[in-house]
């Protein structure tokens, strides 16, 4: 599928692919700013709070900081499947059915 330069200009202008845009970039920048949030929060226990990322995990050798480090990237594949899912789910059927329009 083929698309001309005339065809793409009227493709950015469309009410409907502008919105998509907007909504896929929301998500993009509230995804990003939950895996700031957490990544900065476990830097700054590192840096402010050692006693207690050293703390024993029911006295064994494991500290607390494990576990939440480990939630860290935890966090980051949850977040990223949920992309690829919102991603796979709405954003290719909208893509593809504006493209397809535009195609013609």
């Amino acid at each position: 599928m083929e698309i001309d330069d005339h065809a793409l200009e009227r493709l950015a202008d469309d009410p409907r692919y502008r919105r998509l845009v907007r909504r896929r970039g929301r998500l993009g920048v509230a995804l990003t700013g939950i895996m700031l949030v957490a990544y900065l929060g476990y830097v700054l226990l590192v840096a402010f709070d050692k006693p207690l990322l050293a703390r024993s995990l029911a006295g064994g050798a494991t500290s607390v900081g494990i576990p939440i480090g480990l939630g860290v990237i935890l966090l980051a594949i949850a977040l990223t499947g949920f992309y690829v899912y919102r991603a796979n789910r709405e954003f290719d059927a909208e893509v593809a059915a504006i493209v397809a329009e535009f195609a013609r």
